[in-house]
């Protein structure tokens, strides 16, 4: 494959198969300000009027367009050359994801649509291809004020404000074709268990075929099973004769060899458990404080996209570095790529969707969250560093209407219904209805304040809660999940801003992060923080790192504050 192409890597190491082409690159693009393309009959064009490169965004540099006013639709066409031999098996075309509702043309006849800006999606398009040269349009509308798409941190307003970032419409992962036998692995699930050191698999096969699976750790075979399945979902149980848990800091990976006939496919898991236990996170039956920091998946030139596979390992690297063992993934769905970065990594993270943006007043809202957040779950549900699910971010009241509990608590229901396994935060921070674990938001900046604040529940008394008129505290296990936010700007830029007021010294910034923090670390009743935040993301300068990702402090510091035993623990 060649090298020119970006981001050329496999987007989806779970599940992999050798015989696939990479679409990125560049494609023929056409903003269509209008909406009027299909009228004007565009997916059925001999040309587009611009270029693109996929899979970065046109409002990013590196995409070649970087038009950042808002584009309520947006049209792509590139041509794919298909062998007969290809045309004899099944051919799959893939998004990684687009946002925000997709119609995917193949020579000129819809062949799917997808509705949802943040998971992928992919069609059989055997039927519409012929040997030769194929035409594959994209047609993609996101219309970003409209209450009914959520959208996360992206900007309603013309320019970036606040904590909402520059806009991210169309195609922003990576396209790609796979060459499937007619009978194939369609899907499968993952429950492994440390406890029985054992592995549950469903699978969902197309087709007649046996269905194998050879389990490797380390090049060694150490697990097998073998069934007979015909257009089913197949289950079984297999024990595993060599135990390597998976945990934080040590991403302890098994390897996995589907095979359906002639059907191969590559996978992975970790062998590890979770349990909340009072109010202790345990994993594997040992209490882990856990000490995130916010990442919220955003970059200087490639806006919700990472210019190179290299830039998601930094991510990592970089809070590693910095003392913390995860993160809360905010306001996006990451790539499945970064997910198998924190796997191999042991960096344990928390799943959410970039709710914001929906009317949580309004019952429509079910409608524009739940089927892609459960499509979310679903495709991450193997990815043993997620530890927990949490649909919903600070859902505010919408033009004066408050949120409708029964939206929070239904997604709650469902999500503890699609993955039994992991604990699920409603909504984080305000305001909670139905939860397995509590969280609150604090930007308190002054120490003393802040103490007092947890005082009483350190001790064994109750959690003063935020907006306690809307929520109650009911004994959940309970960690501080936004805190800090200090500014700390390096440019003269009148917009930067941070939380509260910004330390005049460098030697202030680090004694108010270390008080912060020890308050949260030194508290035998909460299981973890989440500074806010990791780097830098435009206006918003309360980063450990700039946006760039250089270090604004010496690391060392925070890695030696935010890594000592945490009372929890003890």
């Amino acid at each position: 494959m060649s090298v020119s192409i970006p981001r050329p890597e496999h987007p989806n190491p779970q599940f992999q198969r050798e015989s696939w082409q990479n679409l990125n690159g560049e494609w023929q693009f056409e903003i269509d300000h209008g909406r009027s393309g299909c009228e004007r009959d565009l997916q059925n064009a001999d040309s587009l009027s611009g270029k693109i490169i996929v899979p970065f965004c046109p409002e990013s540099a590196l995409s070649g367009v970087q038009y950042t006013d808002f584009m309520d639709a947006v049209w792509y066409r590139r041509t794919i050359e298909i062998s007969k031999e290809q045309l004899e098996n099944r051919v799959m075309l893939h998004f990684g994801a687009v946002d925000y509702e997709a119609f995917v043309y193949v020579n000129g006849v819809e062949v799917g649509t997808h509705r949802g800006g943040f998971v992928g999606f992919s069609f059989d398009i055997t039927e519409r291809l012929f040997e030769g040269e194929n035409v594959i349009t994209v047609y993609a509308e996101d219309c970003l004020r409209d209450p009914s798409v959520p959208h996360g941190k992206q900007s309603e307003r013309f320019a970036s404000h606040g904590c909402d970032y520059t806009r991210t419409t169309g195609i922003w992962q990576t396209v790609w074709l796979e060459f499937v036998p007619q009978s194939y692995l369609k899907s499968v699930k993952l429950f492994p268990s440390l406890k029985n050191g054992s592995l549950t698999l469903q699978a969902q096969v197309v087709g007649v075929g046996t269905l194998k699976a050879d389990i490797y750790y380390g090049g060694r075979l150490v697990g097998f099973l073998e069934r007979n399945a015909q257009d089913e979902l197949v289950s079984g149980d297999l024990r595993l004769s060599e135990i390597h848990p998976w945990e934080p800091g040590k991403g302890r990976l098994y390897d996995i060899r589907f095979s359906f006939g002639e059907d191969v496919v590559s996978s992975y898991f970790g062998l590890r458990d979770l349990r909340l236990e009072q109010r202790r996170f345990c994993i594997n039956d040992k209490s882990v404080f856990q000490r995130l920091v916010l990442d919220q998946g955003f970059y200087p030139d490639g806006i919700f996209t990472a210019p190179d596979d290299a830039d998601l390992v930094k991510d990592i690297e970089i809070s590693l570095a910095a003392g913390f063992n995860g993160a809360r993934l905010h306001q996006k769905v990451f790539e499945p790529r970064f997910l198998y970065h924190c796997d191999r990594l042991g960096y344990i993270v928390w799943g959410e969707y970039p709710c914001w943006g929906a009317d949580y007043s309004s019952p429509e809202s079910l409608f524009s969250i739940l089927p892609e957040w459960c499509e979310a779950v679903a495709r991450d549900f193997n990815h043993p560093s997620i530890v927990g699910w949490c649909p919903f971010n600070e859902t505010w009241d919408y033009a004066g209407r408050r949120q409708r509990d029964d939206l929070l608590r239904i997604i709650y229901r469902t999500t503890k219904q699609l993955d039994p396994t992991r604990p699920c935060i409603d909504t984080s921070g305000n305001y909670h209805v139905e939860t397995d674990i509590f969280d609150l938001h604090d930007y308190e900046q002054n120490p003393a304040i802040f103490r007092k604040q947890y005082e009483s529940f350190a001790q064994g008394g109750n959690l003063k809660v935020h907006h306690g008129d809307r929520q109650r505290y009911e004994g959940q296990p309970m960690f501080v999940s936004e805190y800090g936010g200090i500014k700390w700007a390096l440019t003269t830029d009148e917009d930067a801003w941070g939380y509260g007021d910004a330390p005049k010294t460098l030697e202030e910034f680090i004694a108010r992060y270390r008080a912060l923090t020890d308050i949260l670390l030194d508290n035998p009743n909460m299981f973890g923080f989440c500074y806010t935040q990791l780097y830098d993301i435009e206006q918003e300068q309360n980063g450990l790192y700039t946006y760039a990702r250089e270090p604004k402090f010496s690391i060392a510091v925070f890695h030696e504050i935010n890594s000592r035993i945490a009372a929890i623990e003890q």
